[in-house]
């Protein structure tokens, strides 16, 4: 994820017992508890059938509409840029 100062981050999916959150989530806590006031695009590396909606949903929660998010599966081949 980059957000609007040209900051990147980097997550993975927490899974534990009581706290799941996916990639996409730990990024955007990351961005906003860093001072972020909005993201430029994001990319999720994933095996599965797509990323749930929930996941845009809190990208939109800070960047609002119009942000692509890229998604690519293990070998880096893209399998959308849907846009939020």
């Amino acid at each position: 994820m980059r957000d609007l100062d040209g900051r990147t981050y980097a997550a993975a999916t927490v899974d534990l017992r009581h706290l799941q959150l996916s990639a996409l989530a730990v990024a955007v806590a990351m961005a906003v508890s860093g001072g972020a006031r909005g993201l430029e695009a994001a990319a999720v590396c994933t095996d599965a059938d797509g990323v749930p909606d929930a996941d845009f949903d809190v990208v939109r929660d800070l960047a609002g509409s119009g942000v692509t998010v890229w998604v690519t599966d293990p070998t880096g081949d893209p399998h959308s840029a849907p846009t939020t």
